[in-house]
């Protein structure tokens, strides 16, 4: 049985593993956007950004394998695709994101210094950490997120107590659903079933002689502390964004408030703390995808050391060409591929951690296809071209919202365990 300091070392691993670029630069402008409507806007954001990503670790915790575990009940072919897109989905968008969001706000301001140097430097780093994956969990739970959380508790803190709670008119048509949605940007759902998979072959490093039972408490215990400390964090920059809504102009981009947040707080020093917080927050993120991604193609070549080596080269590189471009652009570029994967995903954490009865092969088959189908009007119209062809299915229920997935999903859940007991009886 493991002790509370193997759980919250374990914890903080996976908050910092989680905890990135797009957990760092989304909720203030979210805030800032939201208004009074501030609170809605963060559950909303909390279930997409928190919940589910906490029961995809459930989901790791209880099948205490890799990726392909979570689509082998629709097939082994379609899970080995499904695992290609979300590793090739995480080392081409999210991964370069955190060298970008790091030279925006920790280097840029500074040192005229170019992204290319900044992001070679980055991923070096990156992959020395990748190459030494044993010490991971000792690295991250004990010395990087302590700091992170430190600092984030810092800016929060002397915000909320700095500012009257006087809140602006929120200028979101759906709060709700906007949160949702913005909590995709997050990549949380696909950072838990990729970073889950780190999480697993590490404590299987760590601790070899520990019980499938065991294993699976201390894995559990971890993600629910993590998720709570997630929610806490961006509740509380949430909060921070709408509570400054009258000192920054309605234009101001994601890095500015952020920015803006960290000197309104703690005064000229705010930028060094923030330039430590951004490259700590986004460093652990990026070792988590280089090393998740490397782990899976190293898998499919009987776990050849080699392999995970030169793979792990290859996210770094890719981590410096990608790197090059603006948050803002990486950003905008990641909807279409989240609006398809991200349902699919969501799904297949969810049929993972329910009891298996209600979850045979064939309703992950039907549950799996009817997401796939109905989330291309949402995928389709995350594309300008092809905005128009997506009002075809407007008919569709929670469609206006990009969610028009969630009622077949869930109706054809329903109807294929009703068959499958009907039949069974």
């Amino acid at each position: 049985m493991f002790k509370k300091r193997e759980t919250l070392v374990t914890a903080f691993a996976l908050f910092s593993l989680f905890f990135g670029a797009g957990n760092l630069i989304l909720p203030p402008l979210l805030g800032f956007n939201s208004g009074d409507q501030w609170l809605i806007v963060t559950i909303g954001f909390g279930l997409s950004a928190v919940a589910i990503p906490v029961l995809g670790i459930l989901a790791h915790a209880k099948l205490q394998g890799t990726l392909i575990d979570f689509g082998n009940k629709v097939s082994p072919t379609f899970s080995l695709i499904y695992a290609f897109f979300i590793y090739a989905i995480a080392i081409a968008l999210p991964s370069p994101r955190t060298a970008s969001v790091t030279h925006e706000i920790a280097v840029q301001p500074y040192w005229d210094i170019s992204s290319w140097f900044t992001s070679s430097i980055y991923f070096a780093l990156v992959l020395l950490f990748a190459l030494n994956r044993s010490k991971i969990l000792n690295i991250l739970g004990k010395i990087l997120t302590p700091a992170i959380i430190l600092i984030l508790l810092l800016v929060i803190g002397i915000t909320v107590f700095s500012f009257p709670f006087d809140f602006g008119s929120t200028i979101i048509e759906s709060p709700f659903t906007n949160g949702i949605l913005e909590g995709y940007q997050t990549f949380d759902a696909i950072g838990a079933v990729v970073v889950g998979g780190v999480i697993i072959i590490s404590i299987n490093l760590k601790y070899v002689n520990a019980s499938y039972e065991d294993k699976k408490i201390l894995i559990r215990n971890a993600a629910w502390f993590a998720g709570l400390a997630l929610f806490l964090i961006y509740m509380g920059l949430i909060l921070s964004g709408s509570l400054v809504h009258s000192i920054f102009d309605a234009d101001t981009t994601r890095t500015e408030i952020l920015s803006g947040l960290a000197i309104q707080s703690l005064g000229n020093i705010g930028n060094l703390f923030l330039s430590i917080l951004v490259g700590l927050a986004c460093f652990t993120t990026a070792v988590g995808i280089v090393t998740g991604t490397a782990d899976f193609v190293a898998s499919r070549f009987s776990n050849l050391k080699s392999v995970y080596t030169a793979t792990a080269i290859i996210g770094s590189i890719l981590g410096v060409l990608v790197g090059q471009f603006n948050v803002a652009y990486i950003i905008a570029v990641a909807i279409p591929s989240l609006m398809f994967i991200y349902p699919i995903t969501i799904i297949l954490i969810l049929l993972n951690v329910v009891p298996d009865k209600y979850a045979s092969p064939l309703v992950f088959k039907t549950v799996t296809i009817a997401t796939i189908l109905f989330s291309i009007p949402d995928f389709l119209g995350s594309i300008s071209a092809l905005a128009l062809a997506a009002d075809t299915f407007s008919w569709i229920p929670l469609q206006q919202y990009s969610l028009g997935w969630v009622l077949p999903a869930l109706a054809v859940f329903i109807l294929t365990n009703l068959i499958k007991n009907t039949n069974t009886k």
